[in-house]
Formats: structure tokens, sequence, C-alpha cells
């Protein structure tokens, strides 16, 4: 029984032909720029379970560990890789569900659909939960790569939250093996982007690497083979494919792939469109892209 109380708180770029582009131009969002952290949260008093959520600062309101939605937050409370909550803010009947789900959750509190929203960036339909923890590890690129039983996806400067947020879930749907972004010019697994992803990024594994050129050739030396989607490309993804584990690099929305990527790709491949309309979203093209991907692959493989 939940206890009730009220809560008081560059690598030069490859432009692409415009009539035959697979990823849509469109304005990219710029990342969410936030303050450093500033310590310890208070630790609560008075008998365990949910207690009050005080007014949250600016900063709070900004963080880029903060998770919200009822499938993002479920899937980092069930994922063993992340530490423990900082903090876990519910309406009373998600707090019900999450204590169903999990035991007593730690740091849970007890607040109103109001309250939490004053937690979270303007805008954020949190569906009456959201999770403050750090952020998630990425794996190092060689222990990603191990596993060879799924593609891997690249993305080159993918900035947008909702499109990577997206892809993460198309990835997991079809069974890609991870995902690899730089260091920089890469969103935070978190926020809009984690909730567009619905757990995605929780049940995915990722890296971030410095150099997107350089991890192609250790991904070629680790036995990959790198394809490139590229809407002004001469064959077609169907076309380039075989048995060999693939990564698949997908360039930013407006830009493409960059041209130093491009020469680390063993092909280019485009998506063909017999409707006419040459044009896709970067995360409908990479639905697309995984789902050829997951077909069998060889003799006989297409019936």
């Amino acid at each position: 029984m939940i206890a009730h109380r009220s809560a008081g708180a560059a690598e030069a770029s490859r432009p692409q032909n415009g009539a035959r582009l697979i990823v849509a131009s469109f304005r990219e969002r710029n990342d969410r720029k936030f303050r450093p952290k500033t310590g310890a949260e208070r630790p609560s008093q008075g008998r365990p379970g949910p207690h009050k959520a005080p007014h949250k600062s600016a900063h709070d309101k900004a963080s880029s560990d903060w998770l919200w939605g009822w499938h993002a937050v479920e899937a980092a409370l069930a994922n063993p890789r992340r530490e423990k909550p900082r903090r876990l803010l519910a309406s009373e009947d998600r707090a019900r569900q999450l204590t169903e789900r999990f035991g007593q959750p730690p740091a849970l509190e007890i607040a109103d659909a109001a309250q939490i929203a004053r937690a979270l960036p303007a805008g954020a339909v949190h569906q009456g939960v959201a999770l403050k923890i750090d952020p998630l590890e990425p794996l190092p690129l060689d222990e990603l790569a191990e596993d060879r039983s799924g593609p891997l996806v690249m993305l080159d400067q993918l900035t947008d939250p909702q499109n990577v947020g997206a892809i993460f879930r198309s990835a997991a749907a079809f069974g890609a093996r991870g995902i690899i972004l730089q260091d920089r010019n890469a969103p935070a697994l978190a926020g809009a982007l984690a909730k567009a992803a619905v757990g995605a990024v929780d049940i995915l594994p990722h890296a971030r690497v410095t150099n997107l050129s350089r991890a192609l050739e250790r991904l070629a030396d680790l036995g990959w083979r790198a394809v490139g989607l590229d809407g002004a490309a001469q064959e077609t993804l169907e076309a380039v494919l075989d048995e060999r584990p693939t990564v698949l690099v997908l360039g930013s929305e407006g830009e493409g792939i960059r041209r130093l990527v491009s020469e680390h790709c063993d092909a280019l491949a485009r998506i063909p469109m017999p409707g006419g309309f040459e044009s896709l979203n970067v995360s409908a093209a990479a639905a697309v892209a995984l789902y050829e991907l997951s077909r069998p692959r060889g003799t006989g493989a297409k019936g």
C-alpha cells in the first residue's frame, strides 16, 4: 500500500542531390545546453516511502538526466546497468503501478501532474511519471561489436532528439545490436529523445567515439562491413547487402553523411522509391533500411 502525501515541489560535409534525397532536409533543433550538476540531492527525512517534492530550480528543469514518460521510466528502472534513481516523481496511479512492478522504488515521491511538469522542460509529456537518474555509461566500441547477430547503426552528427529516439526504437524493433554516436554533436540519451525511443535507450546498448572514420576502420578490422545510406547512390540497399555483419551509417538530417565518413564506407546505397516521392525523414529511412537488413540473406532467402 502506497503512503499518500501531497507534494510540495568537423569533417567536410557531403552534399546530396535534393531530388533523390532519402533523408529529408529540415531544420534541426538545437541541442539543449545544460549547466553542470550542483551536488548531491538532499536526503529525504522521516519514514521511508513517498515524500514531498519541493519546488525545483531552473537548473533542475533543464537537466539532461531527466527521463519522462511511462515506457522510458519503466525501462530505465528495469535496466540493471543503471545507477539508483536520484528522484522519481509519480502520480498516485503511476506510483501504484511502479510499486507493483518493482516493489518500493527508491526515491519515490508522490506528485500531481503540475508538480511533475514544473521539474521538467516546458512541454514535456510526462504521462504522470518522471525520473532523475545518472546517464547510461556507453560500452567500449570493441565490446559493442562482439555481438554480430544483428547490424550496428552509426549516426553521423544527427542532433534532432526526436529522430535519434525514433532510430533507437526502430533499431531495437528490427534486431540491431547497438548504436554508435560521436562524443560530441550528438544529443544526450534522455529527455525528449528517451521519450521518443519508448524505452529503447535502455534496451539497446550504445558506444560513443571521438572519430567516426577511425571507428569504421576499427570495425573493419573486427570484420564489420559499413554501408552508408545515400539518396544519390547508384546501387540500392538490397543490392549491396550480403551475409557479413553490417554497420548501417546514417547522415544528418540536412547534410547527409560527411565526405570522410562516406569514404570509409564499403558501399553507399539508396532506398528505391517507386512512388515518385523521393524523400524520407532520416528516422523513416532508418526504419526501412533496418527492415531490409533484418531480412535473411543467401541462396533462396528471398523465395
